[in-house]
């Protein structure tokens, strides 16, 4: 039986995989289990590796191989951070138009808030400086801000140490404190998640650029009466998609070649800013009045899995022209979409069509339609976008006073990359849509990878180190990161701010993941994502600006 006991007392790759498979799957388990309805979550993984490294330590066996923790933890990031940049990139240029700056505002409030407090503690408690910057960046759990202060600190690998020490005991409460916080906020304020997401969702619909509505036009405009409706089309191309034509009783199909009568009735999609303009060209216009499609005619949604059509303009695919169909209106991304003969389709769009009946199977076998096909994973783009990202973040930013150069590092690159891939969707014929299963799963993945290492790292000395008096150490970190992030969350909401957007600037201004998954936990939609990703760049560059400034200028 040796090769049990090398598996679990051993240090190579083998010993690291099965602590890292116990730790994430107990951890996760642990995380679930609720008292009163509050649970760990996905820190449980975090605190099941701290539990797992301190016994593997009391068993006399020496510690993991910190070089391989050290990349499974980083790649783990890096997963993280970059599926949660394409997922909300689509709306990341909307969000930050709407109240980007205020949250942004925030974010920096805390970020200096941390570190004034930090230097508080270095004038009136007479910490040293290593370790007050690394409880600083445990605090708000930020590995970069670490490593940036560790280059600073030069040639001193005594004081290096012990910033990372510090760091390890500041970094569990740092993650906890977070989650704790959000829940005192919603506890004191005594908010209803239900209702926070149903205001979220009301408020997206208002300020989305489109809010798109079923119409009714009755053709009045004498200057139309035996126009075709591709003229028709080009006169209303941007304002109106054009779903079919009501004649008396009867239905017709609104093909190219159709001819409009007095007294028609033309059904179709279009937004309420351009209601005005369609009176005035065609006639009447009644909104909402929807109609079910019956009789030889059908509405149906098709899902764009053939990649052939991917980056396509309606145009170019000429559906419209084929068929006696028509599409009206196109869902990507939580948005919806006004079709024009210019818009471009996407992998993973789902089309409204409406058209006869007897074309459905046919147009369905040529856009796609098979979740089979779009199931299969394009992992191309994840794998350069991963490149892009680690390049951008190895980039240095010399800033005038410090000696080193600021990075944006393993985890603001891949986001920033991550963001601007996920807002354009296409470069050239690189498609970069990820279904929501497969985000979700590498979302997963790399928080639980990078949890699992952060706990087995830190685990070994960590009891014997607050013992020795680290639990002061601790009670530090507990104030840089409750203080700030309590005082602007109680600004946030007295100034009416969506609880769950709170909890996603929170998460991003401390750079923490894990309090993000807990976030995203409290309700299924964007709101914290987005707010996370709208603060995330700009909280990293700060983060790691100010643990350099703070060592260069009490050091």
């Amino acid at each position: 039986m040796d090769f049990i006991s090398n598996l679990f007392l051993g240090t190579g790759v083998g010993s690291i995989l099965v602590y890292l498979c116990l730790t994430a799957a107990i951890g996760i388990y642990v995380g679930k289990l609720g008292i009163k309805g509050v649970k760990l979550g996905i820190a449980g993984v975090l605190f099941m590796g701290i539990l797992f490294s301190h016994f593997k330590g009391q068993a006399g066996s020496e510690p993991l191989n910190p070089e391989i923790l050290h990349f499974i933890k980083e790649f783990g990031l890096i997963l993280f951070i970059y599926a949660i940049g394409v997922d909300v990139g689509p709306r990341f240029v909307s969000s930050f138009r709407n109240d980007g700056m205020t949250m942004n505002l925030m974010a920096c409030a805390i970020c200096v808030l941390g570190t004034l407090i930090a230097l508080g503690f270095y004038l009136f408690a007479h910490v040293d400086p290593a370790v007050i910057t690394g409880v600083l960046c445990g605090a708000v759990t930020n590995t970069p801000g670490l490593g940036a202060a560790q280059q600073a600190l030069g040639s001193n690998p005594a004081a290096i140490n012990q910033a990372g020490m510090a760091y390890a005991v500041a970094y569990p409460f740092g993650v906890i404190g977070i989650i704790l916080t959000m829940i005192i906020v919603r506890v004191i304020f005594r908010i209803k998640i239900d209702a926070e997401a149903s205001d979220y969702n009301n408020k997206l619909d208002k300020n989305r650029t489109q809010k798109l509505e079923s119409v009714e036009i009755t053709v009045s405009n004498p200057n139309l009466f035996g126009q075709k409706i591709s003229y028709i089309k080009a006169l209303v191309e941007n304002e109106l998609a054009i779903s079919r034509i009501q004649r008396g009783e009867s239905f017709v199909v609104a093909s190219e070649d159709e001819t409009l009568q007095e007294g028609d009735v033309i059904f179709g999609v279009s937004s309420t800013e351009h209601i005005a303009k369609l009176r005035m060209k065609i006639g009447n216009v009644e909104i909402g009045m929807k109609k079910d499609v019956s009789g030889a005619l059908a509405m149906f949604n098709v899902l764009v899995t053939n990649r052939k059509l991917a980056g396509k303009t309606i145009e170019q695919i000429g559906i419209y022209r084929r068929y006696d169909a028509n599409i009206t209106r196109i869902f990507r991304a939580g948005m919806e979409i006004l079709p024009t003969k210019n818009t471009t389709i996407e992998l993973g769009d789902t089309l409204r069509i409406v058209g006869k009946r007897e074309l459905l199977s046919d147009i369905q076998k040529e856009i796609g339609n098979s979740v089979r096909e779009l199931a299969i994973p394009n992992t191309i783009p994840i794998f350069l976008g991963i490149f892009l990202g680690v390049v951008l973040g190895s980039i240095p930013i010399a800033i005038p006073g410090l000696p080193v150069p600021a990075k944006l590092g393993l985890a603001g690159g891949p986001l920033i990359v991550a963001l601007i891939l996920g807002h354009k969707g296409r470069i050239g014929k690189l498609d970069f849509y990820m279904t929501p299963g497969a985000n979700m799963m590498l979302r997963e993945l790399g928080i639980i990878l990078f949890l699992s290492c952060v706990g087995l790292s830190s685990g070994t000395n960590f009891v014997n180190t607050i013992s020795g008096g680290g639990y002061v150490w601790m009670l530090y970190g507990a104030m840089i990161t409750f203080v700030p992030i309590f005082l602007v969350s109680v600004v946030a909401r007295l100034m009416k701010f969506n609880y769950l957007k709170i909890c996603g600037i929170v998460s991003g201004s401390m750079t923490d993941p894990p309090a993000l998954e807990y976030a995203n936990s409290l309700a299924p939609i964007q709101a914290q994502s987005t707010a996370y990703a709208t603060v995330y760049p700009l909280t990293m560059f700060l983060r790691i600006l100010l643990a350099q400034v703070l060592i260069l200028a009490i050091a």
